[in-house]
């Protein structure tokens, strides 16, 4: 395992923090969304007073590291690596008492294709330290706002971690997992268990709408959050989220591999 130093040169040399890829005019536009109420970007989050854009990017400067000066509006931004150890530490305290307390648990995240090993990792040792690791309304419909409309997708799980695919198969096997803001998932994740009489989840550990969409509901809620997704910060300011890690969320998944392991480490889980 990397020592904290080494993960910190590994997070500005694989671009997770430090100079991301993330643009700065990205960053601004949905800065200026959330403020505006967009639900594209609150990611079911419901804030508990306005944010006015001002306002978002010294939240965002604080919490995650971009740039403060609202004269920068174009090129890259940054992220703080450090506020990103921080948060790993943070997230591993948590994970540390779900595991000495066994609670139910649910994993879900809108970047399958990035972000999938993470979550199958933490969800293997939370499992394995005797964490129920909930499967929620498998093969459920969920009906979700795509760029071309409203389309019908099916909730699935990946080594215990839910994502979303489009409704249908091609050749024969299932579509491909789907990016995703949406809380829709989280949403009928948890109203299949309810229905079911099965345990909820304690905790929720995601992204986007994943960790917006449970916070909103009252349950605790731990996430990644890119620069820009405003929302899981807001959600963390309010007290909704507890932890948000800040990283560039579409880097390499194996670039995250090292993470994963400190983690673990601090956590006391390490298998």
């Amino acid at each position: 395992m990397l020592s904290r130093n080494e993960l910190r040169q590994h997070l500005l040399a694989t671009g997770i923090a430090g100079r991301v890829a993330t643009p700065r005019q990205r960053n601004l536009h949905s800065y200026r969304l959330f403020a505006a109420g967009d639900p594209r970007v609150r990611l079911g989050l419901d804030p508990l007073r306005p944010w006015t854009e001002p306002a978002l990017l010294r939240l965002m400067a604080a919490r995650c590291g971009v740039s403060p000066d609202p004269g920068h509006t174009a090129g890259q931004d940054t992220i703080d690596p450090d506020r990103t150890l921080a948060a790993l530490d943070a997230l591993a305290e948590r994970l540390a008492a779900a595991a000495a307390e066994r609670v139910p648990v649910l994993f879900g995240t809108g970047h399958p294709h990035r972000l999938l090993g993470w979550y199958a990792a933490l969800a293997a040792a939370l499992s394995a330290a005797g964490c129920p690791v909930l499967t929620p309304a498998r093969g459920r419909t969920v009906d979700m706002a795509t760029r071309f409309g409203v389309r019908p997708h099916v909730l699935d799980y990946v080594r215990a971690v839910a994502l979303v695919r489009p409704s249908g198969a091609r050749r024969g096997r299932p579509m491909p997992p789907a990016h995703s803001h949406s809380p829709l998932p989280v949403r009928t994740a948890l109203c299949a268990a309810a229905e079911t009489g099965g345990p909820l989840p304690r905790l929720v550990i995601g992204d986007h709408g994943w960790a917006c969409g449970a916070g909103q509901l009252g349950i605790e809620a731990v996430g990644l959050a890119d620069t820009d997704d405003p929302a899981l910060f807001v959600a963390e300011a309010e007290g909704r989220v507890l932890v948000t890690v800040p990283l560039d969320d579409a880097v390499r998944s194996d670039y995250y591999l090292p993470l994963t392991r400190y983690v673990l480490k601090q956590a006391c889980l390490s298998q």
